[in-house]
């Protein structure tokens, strides 16, 4: 009884040169197998890719574009900003009902302003001079 030679997964080079050298002529499928240790069947069906997939190199420009980049549906790109808005302007105004009348990168800024005059010792900054504004 033979034992079973574990599966071999070979990389994309390997299987181009292969299937170059079949598709050259200059020695036959069973000596390309022999030479490169894979089954003649195997050395076929990789020509056979390389020759199928050959026009693809050399397809035109937008065709290649077209499926390098995936489709862009611009409507429901534009539904999910007016989504995203309106729930923005909800939770803004929902804000500013409970007391928190600043942004939330105003309140962001306060606070690194806060934490870097504790690091540092110091006194935060007043706030008209948080956000820019000046007085």
């Amino acid at each position: 009884m033979m034992s079973r030679r574990p599966r071999r997964n070979h990389s994309p080079a390997f299987k181009a040169k292969v299937a170059i050298a079949a598709v050259k002529g200059e020695r036959t499928i069973a000596q390309i197998a022999e030479q490169f240790d894979v089954h003649p069947n195997q050395v076929t069906s990789w020509k056979a890719q390389l020759e199928g997939g050959a026009a693809d190199v050399f397809g035109s420009a937008s065709g290649s574009t077209a499926s390098a980049a995936p489709a862009i549906d611009v409507k429901s790109l534009h539904a999910k900003i007016g989504e995203l808005t309106l729930e923005n302007d909800f939770l803004e105004g929902a804000l500013t009902k409970v007391g928190f009348p600043e942004r939330p990168e105003t309140l962001r800024a306060k606070a690194a302003n806060q934490l870097l005059a504790t690091m540092v010792g110091t006194e935060p900054p007043r706030p008209s001079l948080i956000g820019g504004a000046s007085t």
